[in-house]
C-alpha cells in the first residue's frame, strides 16, 4: 500500500514548501521535511533517531553557515517521527521544545490533519530558528525548501 500518494499530493507537497519557505524567510536557519513510507532493509535494526542523523548529512544539513539546520523526518507506515537539529540551534534551545513540536504534529495527524500538522509544524520551527538565529542581511537560501519523499 502506497501511503504517499493519497498523502502528499502536488498541492500538499506545495502547501508544504511554502510553509517552509514562509519559515525560513525570518531566519536564517534551513528546515528540510522528509517523508518515507519505512525503513530499508539495511534500517530495520536502526533508530529513528539514528536514520534520520544519516539523512541529516546526505541532505547536506550539517553544513551550514550557522549549523542551524532543523530535519523534520517522518516513517509513515512506523508511524514515527523525529525532529532533528543541528549542534548550532539545538544548543541554543530548551529540552522540550522539539518535543513538544513533535506532540502538538501528531495530535493533528490523529486528527487527520497530516498536511496541516506538518505545516504547523514547519511554522513551530521557524519561530524556533527566528528567535535563536535571526535572519542576517547576508542570508541566503542554502538548502532546497522541497519536500524529499521516499
Amino acid at each position: 500500500m502506497n501511503l504517499l500518494k493519497p498523502l502528499l499530493r502536488p498541492a500538499d507537497l506545495a502547501s508544504i514548501e511554502a510553509a517552509v519557505v514562509s519559515a525560513e524567510a525570518r531566519t536564517g536557519g534551513e528546515i528540510r521535511v522528509e517523508v518515507r513510507q519505512r525503513r530499508s532493509r539495511n534500517e530495520r535494526s536502526l533508530s529513528i533517531e539514528q536514520i534520520a542523523r544519516r539523512e541529516f548529512v546526505a541532505l547536506g544539513m550539517s553544513a551550514t553557515r550557522d549549523r542551524s539546520g532543523v530535519l523534520i523526518f517522518l516513517l509513515l507506515e512506523e508511524r514515527e517521527l523525529c525532529i532533528l537539529a543541528d549542534d548550532g540551534i539545538h544548543a541554543k534551545v530548551e529540552g522540550d521544545t522539539w518535543t513538544r513540536i513533535a506532540t502538538s504534529m501528531t495530535e493533528r495527524f490523529g486528527s487527520g490533519q497530516f498536511v496541516e500538522g506538518l505545516c504547523d509544524a514547519v511554522r513551530k520551527v521557524g519561530l524556533v530558528l527566528e528567535r535563536h538565529v535571526p535572519r542576517r542581511s547576508d542570508d541566503r537560501n542554502e538548502l532546497p525548501n522541497s519536500v524529499r519523499q521516499r
